[in-house]
């Protein structure tokens, strides 16, 4: 009877290791989706209005917009913004562009604030909403931790700009982090057929070392048990934990968080071809090469992957895109570049695009579509902006360089 009795318990063990299912059918099929940048998490250059409207330079990312502002005055506008930025219309538009997921960043500040920390809250009962009305358009959502205390990256988007990310290098800035995973793995617990992925950091400054490195490998299995297991019990979610590359080559993270150990993992990489001198001195076609060669690194991956962000601009000549006050390497204008051509007609309004140059963002979103569906999908940055039509999904709806069936490919063998 013993024998029988211990043979039951070893196959009721089985399923739980073996019955992690997604609420979608990741690895069979696509995702393809936008990311709502700029909403609940203020990004200078997707809304540069928001910053010049202040009068005064000094503000340049989310908590010098608290720290340098009445505080009245700083509410009133973000709470202006985020009812206006992304409504249910916007959702039903993601929709019926025939996209099937929506990746929405967001501060730890939502969640938490500490002493002496400027940022401003209010931003849950908007991440909220955007949950019912994905529910309602049929759409998944990943929720994204984007900016962590300390700063990960030390980029604006992080909400905290700063020469030098700290997050690191303060174990209680890695504990308040882990506290907000499980804060979001417990609000969402159970509704993986809506919010079937949580991003535990965006881009973390893997490129510092190991004094990145190392911390930020046990936050991912920190955060993998923190939501995996969002009850406070034994009891496994199915939610798909969704961890950025760090800047580091796929190859590095060969092994990292595997079946059958682990259940559920997901590698996000984001491919951008702005954001150095080489990159913005490519010609059109070597941009469209360098997408359809990325097809040899995504496609014999280990885990799940996904291109979590990504956008059809070549030239980095959107205001603010390297901070505000920060020139563009394209003009340049921006610290240490060299000048290659006018930021005139590259960004802006789709509207006073050429047609040759709407023709190629055409051909640069279909490389990068073919490419990164050779791995398990992609997510464009951004769904829309103030000022720079070249990032957003919205107007290259308008202006016909995005199919309105992302499967729609005019030039299907661009990539050969």
């Amino acid at each position: 009877m013993h024998l029988v009795h211990t043979a039951l318990l070893a196959l009721a063990a089985l399923p739980a290791a073996l019955s992690f299912t997604p609420g979608f059918p990741y690895g069979s099929e696509k995702v393809r989706g936008v990311n709502l940048g700029g909403w609940l998490l203020l990004e200078p250059w997707i809304t540069p209005s928001i910053f010049d409207n202040t009068g005064n330079d000094a503000i340049v990312d989310e908590w010098t917009f608290g720290q340098y502002q009445d505080y009245d005055t700083a509410l009133g506008v973000l709470q202006n913004h985020w009812n206006t930025w992304i409504t249910e219309s916007d959702i039903a538009a993601i929709a019926a562009a025939g996209l099937n997921h929506i990746r929405i960043p967001i501060g730890y500040w939502a969640f938490e604030v500490g002493p002496g920390e400027p940022y401003i809250q209010g931003q849950l009962p908007y991440l909220q909403s955007a949950v019912e009305w994905a529910s309602n358009y049929g759409l998944y959502v990943i929720v994204d931790l984007h900016g962590a205390p300390g700063s990960q990256n030390g980029y604006d988007n992080s909400g905290h700009r700063m020469p030098y990310p700290t997050w690191q290098s303060n174990q209680t800035n890695i504990q308040r982090t882990d506290d907000v995973i499980k804060t979001i793995a417990s609000m969402f617990a159970g509704q993986e057929n809506v919010v079937p992925v949580i991003a535990p950091l965006n881009e973390p400054a893997g490129y510092i070392g190991s004094s990145m490195m190392d911390p930020l490998q046990q936050y991912y299995l920190d955060s993998y048990g923190n939501i995996r297991y969002p009850y406070g019990t034994s009891q496994q979610s199915n939610t798909v934990e969704m961890i950025h590359d760090a800047f580091q080559p796929l190859s590095y993270w060969n092994g990292w968080e595997t079946p059958p150990n682990f259940q559920g993992v997901m590698m996000d990489t984001h491919i951008y071809q702005v954001f150095s001198d080489a990159d913005v001195a490519m010609t059109e076609q070597q941009h469209i090469s360098a997408a359809c060669q990325m097809q040899s690194t995504l496609s014999n991956f280990d885990l799940w992957l996904a291109v979590g962000e990504w956008s059809p601009a070549i030239t980095d000549c959107a205001t603010y895109l390297n901070g505000r006050g920060v020139g563009a390497r394209y003009d340049g204008t921006y610290p240490g570049s060299t000048y290659i051509g006018s930021c005139s007609g590259w960004t802006g309004s789709g509207s006073t695009f050429s047609t040759a140059y709407k023709t190629f963002l055409r051909q640069f979103w279909e490389a990068q579509v073919i490419s990164y569906e050779t791995a398990d999908g992609w997510l464009m940055w951004t769904w829309k902006t103030e000022s720079a039509d070249e990032w957003s999904y919205q107007a290259g709806l308008t202006y016909g360089w995005i199919p309105q069936n992302p499967t729609n490919l005019e030039y299907p063998t661009i990539c050969g």
